[in-house]
C-alpha cells in the first residue's frame, strides 16, 4: 500500500505539471512565431534505507518543437516571416541578445524597430535599428531596412540598417522564462547571411489546438486515475487496520 500510494502521488503530480504545460501551449496558439514546449518524464528509484519499493517521477527533458508554423499574408511592411529555419536577434529584457520567431514588428516612439512586446531588433553589431521619421520603409529579403524620405529629394533610398538573423543548431538553444531563446553558452550567435525574410507575411504558432485539447482531456483522465488509486490505497489501509483490530 505504501508503494501504491507513493507511486500514485507522484503520478498525479506529474500529470498536474503536464496539464500546466499543455495549457501554456494552448494559450499561445495565436502567438506569432511561438514554438511548442515539450516535456518528458522518467521514473527514478528513491535512494535510502527502507525505500527500495518506492520510486518517483522526474521531469527529464524539457524541449521545444521547432517545426515551422503556418504563414499568413498581412500586406503590412513590418510583418516579417522567416523563410525556413532561423531567428530574429533582439535585445532581451536582461539586455542580452536573444532570439525569437515573432516577426510582428512596429516602430517605437523613439524610432527603434521593435517587436510588439517592446524588444528592440538589433543589427549585426548588436545595436538597435532606428527608423527615421517621415519615411517610406522597405525591408529586403536579406533583412536590409531602407528608408525613402517623404520630403526632400524624392526616390533616394537610405539604408537604415540590416536586421541580424541567426541560425544556430537547435540543440544549442534553451528557452528562457521570458519565452526567448538563447545559446546555452551564454554567448551571442553569429549572424547567418543565408537566412532570408519575406515582408507582408507573418508566421503563426506551430501549436495544434486540436492536439492540445485532446492532450488536456487525456491528462485529466490520467490525473483522475492516479487520484482514484490513492483513494484505493487509503481504503485498503483502513480495511487492514480494521482487520488487525478485530484479531488483536
Amino acid at each position: 500500500m505504501d508503494r501504491l500510494l507513493y507511486l500514485a502521488m507522484n503520478g498525479a503530480k506529474s500529470m498536474f505539471d503536464r496539464q500546466a504545460q499543455v495549457a501554456h501551449n494552448l494559450a499561445n496558439v495565436s502567438t506569432a512565431g511561438f514554438r511548442t514546449e515539450t516535456t518528458a518524464f522518467r521514473a527514478l528509484p528513491v535512494i535510502g534505507p527502507g525505500m527500495k519499493t518506492r520510486a518517483f517521477v522526474a521531469e527529464t527533458t524539457t524541449g521545444t518543437d521547432f517545426s515551422l508554423g503556418p504563414l499568413h499574408e498581412t500586406g503590412r511592411v513590418f510583418d516579417l516571416a522567416l523563410d525556413g529555419k532561423g531567428f530574429f536577434a533582439v535585445r532581451g529584457p536582461d539586455r542580452r541578445e536573444a532570439y525569437t520567431r515573432d516577426g510582428a514588428l512596429e516602430v517605437a516612439v523613439n524610432g527603434e524597430l521593435q517587436t510588439r512586446n517592446g524588444l528592440s531588433l538589433v543589427n549585426e553589431n548588436g545595436n538597435p535599428i532606428v527608423i527615421p521619421p517621415d519615411s517610406t520603409i522597405t525591408v529586403g529579403r536579406d533583412g536590409t531596412v531602407s528608408a525613402i524620405p517623404l520630403v526632400g529629394i524624392p526616390n533616394v533610398a537610405t539604408i537604415v540598417g540590416r536586421i541580424k538573423f541567426v541560425n544556430p543548431p537547435e540543440k544549442s538553444l534553451e528557452r528562457g522564462t521570458d519565452g526567448l531563446f538563447r545559446l546555452q553558452s551564454g554567448l551571442p550567435a553569429p549572424a547567418d547571411a543565408r537566412v532570408q525574410v519575406t515582408s507582408g507575411m507573418l508566421e503563426g504558432s506551430n501549436v495544434s489546438a486540436v492536439e492540445s485539447i485532446t492532450s488536456i482531456i487525456s491528462v485529466a483522465r490520467q490525473y483522475d486515475t492516479q487520484v482514484r488509486l490513492m483513494q484505493t490505497a487509503d481504503q485498503n489501509a483502513r480495511g487492514l487496520s480494521q482487520l488487525l483490530s478485530l484479531t488483536s
